[in-house]
């Protein structure tokens, strides 16, 4: 499946490194060779958290006290002064599936995330990933520098291309987000920031509670993607079908709706048009997410 705004590819998220940091010189940036800021060497000294072992962690970094105690593998995680953790949360699951006009939310999910995943890697902090869906959540350890984001990059496509093969096979149905987001304080150190870009569809009785839980020891930072095809219809009367099956026919009229300031769980949320070009995404998320920001 390889319909543009769709499927998601490797070489469109790597591309937009140049973007993620110089958003306001687009179109001018493809061809320019190196200009990226390098990451200090090293994982650095001061112990930053212990949590469980995730795929892809170093083993050298075993904790074998908290393994011994729980029967469960755990991890020591370190940090250099001024490190940035930065955890990827993306949302897949189908009612992400979807857009009107340049790209599914799914999509544009996947695009923001990668540009503020390129904008931490490169200003020296480090980056992991859950991609939740209706199958298996995808995680990638946090890592720094380059490779990390690739790694990073390569699940977000994965944990796609399942989230669209098993939508295409019928199951439409969408967990809980707050089941699907209890893991981040397993794979995420006390103090970094959570990145989660969702339409927020089916947040599940206690969304609130998971947040407040996040928020005691980590920054979570909501990215609501939306595609209203309210505002992109002539005014007229529209079938629709609910996800129950049933149908019902609505009016629209046109008229834009006021903007207002939108929250989740009382967490600010940066909105996102999953229409609008990726430039525009591009320059909203460098004003949201200034350079050296500390979580």
């Amino acid at each position: 499946m390889n319909i543009p705004g769709v499927a998601l590819h490797a070489d469109a998220l790597i591309a937009l490194r140049p973007l993620a940091l110089h958003p306001e010189a687009e179109g001018q940036l493809a061809a320019l060779p190196g200009g990226f800021v390098t990451r200090r060497r090293g994982h650095g000294q001061e112990m930053a958290d212990v949590r469980e072992y995730v795929a892809g962690d170093d083993i050298r970094h075993l904790d074998r006290g908290s393994t011994a105690r729980t029967g469960v593998l755990h991890v020591r995680s370190f940090q250099e002064e001024r490190d940035r953790v930065t955890l990827l949360v993306a949302d897949f699951r189908p009612a992400m599936l979807w857009g009107t006009r340049r790209a599914l939310r799914s999509v544009a999910a996947a695009e923001a995330l990668a540009l503020v995943g390129w904008r931490v890697i490169e200003q020296g902090g480090r980056v992991g990933l859950l991609a939740i869906g209706s199958g298996a959540p995808v995680v990638v350890a946090i890592q720094g520098r380059v490779r990390g984001m690739l790694a990073v990059i390569g699940g977000l496509v994965r944990a796609h291309d399942a989230a669209l093969h098993l939508a295409l096979a019928g199951n439409r149905d969408d967990p809980p987000l707050d089941e699907a987001i209890a893991r981040v304080t397993r794979i995420a150190p006390a103090g970094s920031e959570i990145v989660i870009a969702s339409g927020f569809d089916s947040p599940g009785p206690s969304l609130d509670d998971r947040l407040g839980q996040i928020a005691q020891r980590r920054m979570p930072r909501p990215v609501l993607v939306t595609d209203d095809v309210t505002e992109n219809l002539p005014p007229g009367v529209y079938p629709i079908r609910l996800p129950d099956g049933s149908r019902r026919r609505v009016r629209i009229s046109g008229r834009k709706a006021a903007p207002r300031v939108t929250e989740i769980a009382g967490f600010p949320a940066l909105p996102l048009d999953a229409g609008q070009q990726i430039a525009t995404t591009a320059r909203v998320l460098q004003a949201a997410f200034p350079p050296d920001r500390a979580p």
